[in-house]
């Protein structure tokens, strides 16, 4: 199996952990990224420490606390794919969270070094920027959890639903390179469910020089490592395909490059 694919655990263990990406295990400096499930009445209580956390409740109602604040019976969707936006809660660095279940919880825990500039606080759904990207079989949805315009230190966090047989993060792109105002260097994850549950993704990771050029094969609840490259997605047909994208690196903006053999894709036809 590629390196660049992060399996699920056969079940969670103590804390509820059942998939975790740190930085250490990814060779990389920033993006941190772990899938937690909780059963109703289980809590997962940790410190932030040097790091900046948005927890995104995938599945499932929680409470969740704080330092100094906290949010009762926040969560609305069952599964990711009734396609509404998710509650989500920013902690900054140095302080704490508390995660409490009330109904099953699928929990994704996204973090980056933070440096303590930003109150934590609730995403509420409705702070959720909803979008449609591309068109015609390279059509996806796309929720903005918490995009750069929305504060944070590092990170950046974002939802996006691709119907069967459609493309996303397509025509393919990149952000490698700490190049701006061109483009940015930022590290990703995606994480990955398939509904119906036994389907699968196609993911494609590589470089200009091809040094990196893999073709991936997907299953549900899998995690991809990005670390440069670029990476379209394919969601084959009967299968829609679900990913939670993590992104970090040393400035907080996202500027992509996107394949100059493909980019004339982003030209739509004109109709007649």
């Amino acid at each position: 199996m590629s390196k660049l694919i992060v399996t699920p655990a056969s079940s969670p263990n103590e804390e509820g952990s059942l998939l975790q990406v740190t930085p250490e295990s990814a060779g990389w400096q920033y993006v941190g990224f772990e899938i937690v499930q909780l059963a109703a009445g289980e809590t997962l209580k940790r410190e932030t420490a040097d790091q900046e956390v948005c927890l995104v409740l995938l599945s499932g109602k929680a409470d969740v606390s704080t330092k100094e604040e906290q949010w009762l019976g926040i969560g609305q969707r069952m599964s990711v794919f009734e396609q509404i936006p998710p509650y989500s809660v920013y902690v900054t660095s140095h302080d704490n969270y508390e995660v409490t279940a009330l109904t099953s919880l699928e929990l994704a825990v996204c973090s980056a070094p933070g440096a303590g500039n930003h109150r934590s606080r609730l995403i509420a759904p409705a702070q959720v920027g909803v979008e449609t990207r591309g068109y015609g079989n390279i059509e996806r949805y796309i929720h903005n959890i918490l995009p750069e315009s929305e504060p944070a230190d590092s990170l950046l966090v974002v939802e996006v639903f691709t119907p069967n047989g459609h493309w996303s993060s397509y025509p393919p792109h990149k952000h490698d390179r700490d190049a701006l105002p061109d483009e940015s260097f930022l590290e990703e994850t995606y994480y990955f469910r398939v509904q119906p549950e036994q389907g699968f993704a196609i993911q494609r990771v590589y470089t200009d020089d091809r040094s990196l050029d893999e073709t991936l094969i997907v299953k549900n609840g899998e995690a991809v490592l990005v670390p440069r490259g670029y990476h379209p997605v394919s969601a084959p047909p009967g299968y829609d395909v679900y990913y939670l994208n993590v992104m970090a690196g040393p400035t907080r903006i996202w500027k992509f490059h996107n394949d100059p053999d493909h980019a004339w894709i982003m030209t739509k036809p004109s109709e007649s």
